[in-house]
């Protein structure tokens, strides 16, 4: 199925078309075409011509109107204010084009795919080995996963990275606990839940961490440890990977109750780039990117300067030889753009860690890793907040953890399921409750722009009324309903039909599907599409209270709006897909 030229194009090919010939010294020039709400399009681009020719706009927009080719999809133009061009597009051209969206069998409606697909590495869904996953870690995998869609979606070659916590000091006093408890990770069944994993090493991790703080010669024995684990003991490394293995149980759990693709194999902790260790630090030192400072290898910058005003270095190698963050994260670098051939290295981390990311981006330009084949993005996240605006805790003060999170989220919506519920099952409330409640965790977070911070709030998220996936599920299983109901009269495009003011809204609305995923896509910016999403819905359930769709006045009448319908279901299903939230056919 090939892309459907969307009626935006359309009116820009026109117009462009008819500028040319108004200024043809001009050459091609932008007519600046946006959705207007004094017709279906303004363009306002004349007026910048109109300066740089020394012409008068008003003038200049006469002639270009004059040149217009209407008819087919231009139904009217006409000169406002200073030299604005308000343009009116025909029914017919509308219906059209949703028909060739909605005949492509592919359920693409008609978006197209990039020509020249790049390779993006996207790193989200970073969870720390042997530690509980809190609220902290939502926002990182919850924004990946619907930025990967978005990407795989257009056409980009995506390649996923977890980039999991899994090496470090604070395995030495874990392992050694381990030798000195061999059935700590034992299980009693065959078959372990995420639950139990988590409480498992919880337990191990509380108990090492009390006899660490306690015990001077355990101490010892936990630092003898580290120095095994990097020198790559088997037995300590056999150990380690007990935790690892024990961790994945868990992590794969709540990315299952997320409703989340994780697969193995994209899984690359800090320890996949322990070989690469000693040649970063060796090629970084060979070509005076860094330099050692008291024992130390580090990376200076001109601009960024302690309180004191001391330069801050990115400390590659710690002077007793151990290594930090920034020679994993160098590392990896390397190996993306070398190994797997990237062109757009994409972070999704916490804003709090912009300063480390910034300062290894620039390390890896100055050794000529990065280059302008190659770009190395931060998508930095805000905080999640509690209803009192200060990041969330629980009544404790502790952090929350994010199954509790996630099971109170569907507690709360299944309650709104069942209460709107005519006939399902018990069985079908919990499917969908768990469905719509984990939607309304996803879209909140998605909903806001990823470098603020959001504010959690379950009431709001479950709520039917508002900016919620609630109200966009509940508009798509309407549609469903509708469909179900029509009995013998199939959804069918009439394109001669003269449209209502409400079915030309929702119509042009439909069409800008395509370009709202183009956009949101390249910004790496789900908020786009969601407020795309409620925007349809809204204008959705303004046409469903003014146009009669089973008892409109004709038969063609009839299939045209249960056209609109199943056009509109199609569109909010699979924007929704791309969000990474399910659309129930019944609620």
């Amino acid at each position: 199925m090939a892309s459907v030229t969307s009626l935006s194009d359309s009116v820009h090919q026109r117009l462009a078309a008819a500028l040319s010939a108004a200024l043809p010294q001009a050459g091609s020039a932008d007519p600046l075409l946006r959705r207007s709400d004094r017709a279906d399009f303004q363009a306002n681009g004349i007026l910048a011509l109109a300066k740089k020719e020394k012409a008068n706009p008003r003038e200049l927009a006469t002639q270009v109107v004059s040149r217009v080719e209407s008819g087919e999809v231009i139904k009217d133009v006409e000169v406002s204010g200073p030299g604005f061009l308000n343009i009116t597009i025909t029914d017919r051209a509308i219906t059209e084009t949703l028909a060739a969206r909605y005949a492509d069998d592919t359920g693409r409606l008609g978006v197209p795919q990039a020509q020249q697909p790049g390779t993006t590495v996207i790193d989200y869904a970073q969870p720390n080995v042997a530690k509980e996953m809190h609220v902290g870690h939502l926002r990182s995998a919850v924004i990946g996963d619907s930025v990967m869609r978005l990407l795989e979606f257009t056409g980009e070659n995506v390649v996923r990275r977890h980039h999991i916590g899994d090496w470090g000091t604070q395995f030495g006093m874990l392992i050694q606990y381990l030798e000195e408890h061999p059935h700590e990770l034992d299980h009693k069944a065959d078959e372990v839940s995420g639950e139990e994993a988590m409480s498992n090493l919880d337990r191990l991790y509380k108990a090492a961490r009390k006899l660490f703080d306690a015990d001077e010669e355990f101490k010892t024995r936990a630092r003898r440890r580290v120095v095994d684990l990097q020198a790559g003991d088997p037995q300590t490394l056999a150990m380690w990977q007990k935790f690892v293995d024990e961790s994945k149980i868990y992590f794969f759990s709540v990315f299952e109750k997320l409703d989340m693709e994780i697969r193995d194999e994209d899984i690359v902790g800090e320890s996949g780039y322990n070989d690469m260790l000693a040649e970063t630090c060796r090629l970084l030192e060979e070509s005076g990117v860094a330099v050692r400072s008291e024992g130390a290898l580090c990376v200076f910058f001109d601009d960024i300067k302690g309180p004191d005003g001391n330069p801050v270095p990115l400390i590659v190698q710690k002077s007793d030889g151990g290594y930090g963050y920034a020679a994993t994260d160098l590392s990896a670098i390397r190996d993306r753009v070398f190994a797997i051939k990237a062109n757009t290295l994409l972070y999704v981390v916490d804003a709090r860690q912009s300063l480390h990311f910034k300062m290894v981006f620039e390390t890896a330009r100055r050794a000529g890793w990065l280059n302008d084949d190659v770009e190395a993005v931060q998508l930095a996240f805000g905080t999640v907040l509690g209803k009192d605006g200060k990041p969330f805790k629980t009544r404790e003060g502790e952090t929350v953890r994010l199954v509790d999170l996630l099971d109170e989220a569907i507690d709360r919506a299944s309650a709104v399921v069942r209460e709107k519920a005519q006939d399902l099952s018990e069985e079908e409330i919990a499917e969908r409750g768990t469905q719509v409640g984990v939607g309304a965790v996803k879209y909140a977070d998605l909903s806001t722009s990823a470098n603020r911070d959001y504010k959690f709030d379950l009431d709001q998220m479950v709520s039917l009324n508002g900016d919620t996936s609630v109200y966009l599920q509940y508009a798509y299983a309407r549609i469903q309903s509708i469909l179900r109901k029509a009995g013998a009269s199939r959804p069918a495009a009439h394109p001669e039909l003269e449209l209502h003011e409400a079915e030309r809204a929702l119509g042009l609305h439909a069409d800008a599907f395509a370009a709202t995923v183009a956009e949101a896509a390249t910004e790496y910016a789900p908020h786009k599409l969601t407020a795309y999403l409620y925007q349809l819905a809204s204008l959705y359930t303004t046409f469903y209270d003014k146009c009669p769709v089973l008892k409109a006045e004709t038969q063609e009448q009839i299939e045209n709006r249960l056209f609109l319908c199943d056009v509109t279901a199609r569109t909010l299903h699979r924007g929704m897909a791309l969000l990474g939230i399910r659309t129930p056919e019944r609620l």
